[in-house]
Formats: structure tokens, sequence, C-alpha cells
């Protein structure tokens, strides 16, 4: 990664950052961000990206998957280069328009209810995969978060939302790193 930023970024227009760890499972998973679709392609197209990733991919056991998503949402403030403890979700959506209306809701009751939620994204690629990062100040207050009893209205989104998901599984980055564009 930081050959990558030495070497590539000065030529990855577009490129706006990333958020990256080690899950408990030993998995890297990496979520690079880009200002549009176009700008994320060029960068793969590039002859330096091909040669960089050619010696990268050889780092991992085992295939590596790739999520192309041009369907993002940002969450409250988005995420934070200062998050000690990032939670990466991934699944399939069952039902597209249900989970789009839920995402589209407004975040405010999340945002007073769970003050230890910095932000997140939600990333969704055309055959209904989703990643969804979420950003917490640390994760000793997001496991605490996460006992809280939410009010009835929240506790019914979040459950309609479940159902609009299937084979979800959960990314714990206890040390994450970040990336972004032009602060090296």
């Amino acid at each position: 990664m930081d050959a990558w930023r030495d070497e590539l970024e000065p030529g990855a227009d577009g490129w706006l950052g990333g958020t990256y760890g080690i899950d408990d499972d030993n998995e890297f998973i990496g979520v690079v961000r880009f200002d549009s679709k176009e700008s994320a392609m060029r960068n793969s197209q590039r002859p330096e990206q091909g040669a960089w990733w050619a010696e990268t991919e050889k780092c991992f056991d085992g295939d590596v998957t790739f999520h192309d998503c041009d369907d993002v949402t940002m969450m409250l403030d988005g995420g934070s280069d200062d998050a000690q403890f990032v939670q990466v979700i991934q699944g399939r959506i069952s039902d597209q328009e249900k989970f789009r209306m839920m995402r589209d809701m407004p975040m405010d009751t999340l945002h007073t209810e769970r003050p230890d939620i910095l932000g997140g994204t939600i990333a969704v690629d055309k055959d209904g995969w989703f990643t969804q990062t979420m950003a917490f100040r640390t994760e000793a207050e997001a496991r605490e978060g996460e006992k809280k009893e939410m009010p009835p209205e929240m506790r019914e989104q979040m459950g309609d939302m479940d159902k609009a998901m299937s084979d979800v599984r959960y990314h714990d980055l206890h040390h994450p790193w970040f990336a972004t564009a032009g602060a090296h």
C-alpha cells in the first residue's frame, strides 16, 4: 500500500481515499473510493496499476474479490480517518427498492441514539451485493452502543432493513488504517 501511495497515487485521477484493515479471520479488507466510476475504471486500466497489482496479488492466500459499486450513499458524516474501529458489513440485497428507501431515510435519530458512530458509507454493485462501512470513535463505545435499546420506530426500520438483506458478513477492523488523497 505504501508503494501505491508513493508511486501510483499521483497519477490516480479521482482517487479520494481508502479504508483498510485485517479482520478477525485474517482477511484483508480494502474499501477504496473514487469520485466516479469512470475515474476508477481509468485507474484500473493504467499499465502501472496492472503491474502494481500483479506484484501485490502475490501477497494474498487465495482469491481476491472486487465489488465495483457506483451506487454509494454517505451516512451521517461519511466516516472519519480518526476512527479507531471500523465495522465492514457485506451481503446481498434481496429487496433493492426497500433497501434503497430505508437507506435514503433521514439519519437524525441514529445520530442522536448512537453518538459513537462517526459515519459510514453504503455501496451497492450492479448485482445487488453491498458493502457498508461504519466508523466508530472506539470499539468499546461501539460495543456499548450495540447494547442500547433503540426507539421503536428505529427498531422497526432496522428490522425492515435486515429483512432486505441476506448472506450478511461482518468484518471488524480493530486497527483500521486510512488513506486520503493528498494527505501523504
